[in-house]
């Protein structure tokens, strides 16, 4: 049973050794890279991880609201026929809730950008 798991070590060991030195010598020596894949290759103006100014938080919410609207709409688009008129009208009360939205974001400054 020892000589199993001694077997089984030394095997492990010289497979960990030979990768290790096989990595080093077949190894592509790096070259610094010439564009960087953010902004399309462009130097960027900003580190990428830099913050973002604040009316922008209040402009990604008025997006994720018209995204959540599609969500509902395209599999509500599909089955309206069958539903019937109380489909629609709950459709015009979803839409009018996002439409106070929309405007409580206008009137706070969402839509402007300068």
């Amino acid at each position: 049973m020892y000589l199993a798991l001694l077997t089984m070590a030394v095997a492990g060991l010289l497979a960990v050794v030979t990768l290790r030195i096989l990595g080093r010598i077949l190894a592509i020596e790096s070259t610094p890279l010439e564009t960087l894949p953010f902004l399309s290759g462009r130097a960027p103006e900003e580190h990428a991880l830099s913050r973002f100014h604040v009316r922008w938080y209040a402009a990604t919410v008025v997006f994720l609201a018209f995204d959540v609207e599609m969500l509902f709409m395209y599999p509500w688009a599909v089955v309206v026929a069958d539903l019937g008129i109380g489909a629609v009208i709950e459709m015009f009360v979803f839409l009018g809730a996002l439409l106070i939205a929309v405007a409580w974001a206008r009137r706070e400054g969402a839509f402007r950008w300068a």
